[in-house]
């Protein structure tokens, strides 16, 4: 239950405040000797202060008050009103003023408001923070002496402004290995932007890149800023560059050349300061020689080139990544952590896994979503050529059949997992309608962080 203090001395004010907000939340109402004090040894959530309350000068309280709690949001309220008080108050650090008499309606919308945005800031703390551990290189799994090699050599690569060529399977961490490099850089302080070439039509992507004029296409009605301009002073990293068609492969020599290129349908040269980290799973000498990929841009973009080995031959880090992915899904998904179960960790390790760390973290998701005991079994690891205690029409662990519902639930999951939890296509891989979809999704209580963001 959240926790408000208040100064108030107006009894009628008290009784209004109590009424209103006791069934909702734990009121504290206390003089200004003590209320300094509780402050000082307690949490409070939000703190109403009325400035007639405050002996010995409410402006040293209300200072005195946002020195001991400086997150937590207070509301000054007064009889007396004037633009010099309100400013006053303000510039202490108050979050808003009102002046009596108010309405519960607004000291209501108040708190609520105050107390989101504190919400809101501390998350965006935390992830800041996070940001500084996530990309420390000494933080990043690397149990195999190749992987700690790599991790060396990327450290090194971090200092300099040469482009860098990443190759690897799908899955090895490549776009998260480019992040690294760029908050370990002199160009952390500016813009990390990343383009999935494979995700971007040909005739979109140049665009996509280098922005376009109004009216230089059908469907350009106004100018549009490329990806190269706004990562100027920061990185752009290029995903799958061996997606991209040769026509557009000569833009991309020049702008890596000579740091210059022109928007579609423009004729003003722009300049961009822009350090590339390109990737691919592709084998580029092969392109080259077939000559779908230019051999002078093959050369342009592997300055700096780091080979990213499979999951399967660092089979030394799969532990320590199953851990620490385990606690970021149970984080996301706001479950307690669970272990994993010695039988669980030796299909872990047996298994090939040609989909890399990306196939482990979607197997563990999956594994967290169904298990609610503080274990995850063996039998909870579904994977391709792999028996499963949960495949359809498969029997629990009682040895009975499980359910029509249990299938059911399980193929909606299969689904969303396969469909990265895009439930338009989810359905349309079922052969369902996207309002029935959604119906099996809240009767079976599926949920997923992703779709919070859409909610209201």
């Amino acid at each position: 239950m959240k926790r408000i203090l208040v100064l108030e001395n107006d009894t009628a004010c008290q009784r209004m405040l109590e009424e209103t907000f006791s069934p909702t939340f734990d009121i504290s109402f206390q003089g200004s000797s003590d209320a300094l004090k509780s402050a000082r040894s307690r949490q409070y959530d939000a703190v109403i202060f009325d400035m007639a309350s405050g002996t010995g000068g409410a402006m040293d309280l209300l200072r005195s008050f946002k020195t001991a709690m400086p997150n937590t949001p207070v509301i000054v309220t007064s009889r007396a009103e004037s633009a010099e008080l309100v400013v006053k108050t303000i510039k202490l650090g108050a979050y808003d003023f009102i002046p009596k008499p108010y309405s519960v309606a607004r000291v209501r919308h108040l708190l609520k408001q105050a107390m989101e945005e504190r919400s809101k800031k501390n998350e965006i703390d935390y992830l800041r923070h996070e940001q500084n551990v996530v990309y420390d290189f000494s933080r990043i799994v690397a149990k195999s002496p190749a992987m700690k090699a790599i991790l060396e050599m990327l450290e090194k690569f971090s200092k300099t402004d040469s482009t860098i060529l990443m190759t690897g399977e799908t899955g090895t961490g490549k776009s998260f290995l480019s992040g690294s490099i760029h908050f370990n850089s002199p160009r952390r302080g500016k813009p990390f932007v990343k383009v999935n070439c494979a995700n971007i039509p040909e005739t979109l992507l140049e665009s996509e890149l280098f922005g376009h004029e109004k009216g230089s296409f059908t469907g350009a009605d106004k100018v549009r800023i490329g990806r190269f301009e706004q990562a100027h002073g920061g990185t752009l990293f290029l995903d799958e560059i061996g997606e991209m068609g040769v026509a557009l492969q000569v833009k991309m020599l020049r702008v890596l050349e000579d740091k210059s290129f022109e928007r579609v349908g423009g004729n003003q040269t722009i300049h961009s300061d822009v350090r590339v980290i390109a990737a691919t799973n592709r084998n580029l000498p092969k392109l080259v020689e077939e000559g779908s990929f230019r051999e002078d841009l093959y050369y342009r973009i592997n300055m700096l080139t780091v080979d990213l080995p499979p999951l399967r031959d660092r089979r030394e880090c799969l532990e320590a990544l199953a851990s620490m992915l385990l606690t970021k899904i149970c984080r996301s998904l706001g479950k307690k952590i669970p272990s994993l179960s010695p039988s669980a960790l030796t299909v872990l390790k047996s298994y090939q896994w040609p989909g890399n760390i990306r196939q482990l973290a979607n197997t563990l998701e999956r594994a967290v979503i169904l298990e609610d005991e503080p274990v995850i079994p063996a039998e909870s690891l579904t994977l391709p050529d792999l028996p499963s205690a949960r495949p359809h029409l498969a029997s629990n662990d009682s040895g009975r059949f499980a359910s029509l519902e249990e299938n059911e639930k399980e193929m909606i999951l299969d689904a969303l997992a396969s469909c990265l939890w895009i439930q338009k296509d989810a359905a349309d891989r079922l052969g369902v309608s996207p309002r029935a979809l959604n119906y099996k999704i809240k009767k079976f209580g599926i949920t997923h962080p992703r779709w919070r963001k859409h909610r209201k």
